[in-house]
């Protein structure tokens, strides 16, 4: 599966997950929680994202990346966000200094 092709699906399956059974789902569990629960799950991640990237194990560092990367997109999916519009964001942020779209952030 290509790149973009696993946001795609991802995507439309944490819609699908929308109305699913909390008892038989996580990801209908998580939204059940409310964004309360996948901010805890978000922060967990990172922590363990910050851990990981302090150690020598490159596996480890890609999958608790992931899986912030998964608790992310759940909580864009519950704001009705679509993955897209980060991505835009990205990429309006191309040919921009890091101190200057800061700088331009903190302007407002």
């Amino acid at each position: 599966m290509m790149d973009a092709e696993i946001l795609q699906q991802l995507a439309l399956i944490l819609e699908q997950r929308k109305s699913a059974d909390p008892a038989k789902s996580y990801v209908a569990r998580l939204y059940a929680g409310g964004l309360d629960l996948i901010r805890k799950k978000i922060g967990e991640e990172a922590t363990e994202v910050v851990i990981a990237a302090g150690h020598d194990d490159d596996a480890a560092l890609i999958h608790e990346m992931a899986d912030l990367w998964f608790h992310l997109l759940v909580a864009l999916s519950a704001r009705g966000i679509g993955y897209e519009s980060v991505l835009a964001e990205l990429g309006r942020r191309f040919g921009i200094s890091g101190v200057e779209e800061k700088a331009s952030r903190q302007e407002k």
